[in-house]
């Protein structure tokens, strides 16, 4: 019915990953709705989309008269939820994170709008500046403490979780059940459980609840669309776990841009909204060694999720798993703060 012919298809490096996008009726159905949702907005399309195909999405930039783009977003099982926690944080932290112009939470569809430009492109072009990541890091720390009375509501959108306490079975599963790991990388692992056990209680004895965890806040998951002010994006690795554990992802991202000597002030500006928390700020520092530490393990169910082994094949390790592997491998590390 569309007229694929025109349409620019971007499968980067995956170019045999079998998506939903191969199937024509769904195609057709899932630019229909995109059509009609942008029509109810009084937007029309001017012309064939681009589209991104990846294991873990699929993306059509939509031109649109007057508005730049729109973008219809589907996921795959593993991350069914974003739609539905799109919508969800656009009601309950309108101005943090970019709310969509439509979602369909059952079939897994996002109708997003321009959200701007991407934060990555704004530090690429400016000067460098090692403050940089701190008004980001300060205000999805904000985010994150507005949604703590919502962990109940964000398990009930499917957002995966594991608390804090229960993490050491969490890393029991990964570690048996990794398909990309040598022998040698799973004794050394499973050594390191009873300190990990310690980094669990300590995160749940701090007193700070389990909330939502973006676990990929690089600097290509939010936008920067005016001097000040930040909206967030890109739901799909989320998960319900300590807040900490966010930070490790956006630090790597700004220790590779800037060195290690930026991390102590981007640490203290992530935790200034938490100062008002009750917990003393040299427990809250403390708290992000870790934090730090388990973060890893957000980006190994991460990857996980989107790539599961194929059924019947346990011993076949699926795209991914050696990415997923080196999160693990870097758990015993010691963490750079």
């Amino acid at each position: 019915m569309r007229d694929d012919a025109s349409r620019v298809v971007d499968r980067g490096r995956y170019p045999t990953a079998v998506t939903p996008w191969d199937d024509p009726d769904w195609r057709d159905a899932a630019l229909d709705w995109a059509h009609g949702e942008l029509a109810a907005h009084g937007l029309r399309v001017t012309g064939p989309g681009r589209v991104r195909l990846r294991p873990w999405s699929v993306l059509v930039r939509l031109p649109v008269a007057g508005h730049g783009a729109a973008w219809f977003k589907a996921n795959p099982p593993g991350s069914a939820f974003e739609a539905g926690l799109t919508a969800a944080l656009a009601r309950w932290a309108p101005d943090h994170v970019l709310a969509p112009l439509a979602a369909d939470a059952a079939r897994a569809w996002l109708l997003l709008p321009d959200g701007g430009e991407l934060f990555r492109d704004v530090l690429d072009r400016a000067p460098a500046d090692p403050r940089a990541w701190e008004q980001p890091l300060a205000q999805y720390a904000a985010l994150q403490r507005t949604l703590l009375p919502r962990a109940p509501d964000l398990a009930r959108l499917g957002v995966p979780g594991e608390p804090t306490a229960r993490l050491p079975d969490l890393f029991d599963r990964l570690v048996a059940d990794h398909p990309a790991l040598p022998p040698d990388d799973r004794v050394r692992l499973r050594a390191l459980r009873p300190r990990l056990a310690r980094w669990c209680t300590d995160l749940a004895e701090l007193g700070i609840a389990d909330t939502l965890d973006h676990a990929d806040l690089h600097d290509g998951q939010l936008f920067a669309p005016q001097p000040g002010r930040f909206t967030f994006f890109d739901w799909g690795d989320a998960a319900i776990s300590h807040p900490f554990c966010s930070f490790l992802v956006p630090a790597l991202a700004a220790r590779e841009r800037y060195g290690p000597d930026v991390l102590p002030r981007l640490r203290d500006a992530y935790l200034e909204p938490w100062t008002g928390s009750g917990v003393a700020p040299a427990a809250l520092r403390r708290a992000m060694r870790p934090a730090w530490r388990l973060g890893t393990l957000g980006r190994v169910r991460a990857w996980g999720r989107l790539f599961p082994a194929p059924a019947g094949e346990p011993a076949a390790a699926p795209p991914g798993a050696a990415e997923s592997a080196a999160w693990l491998r870097a758990l015993p590390s010691e963490p750079p703060l």
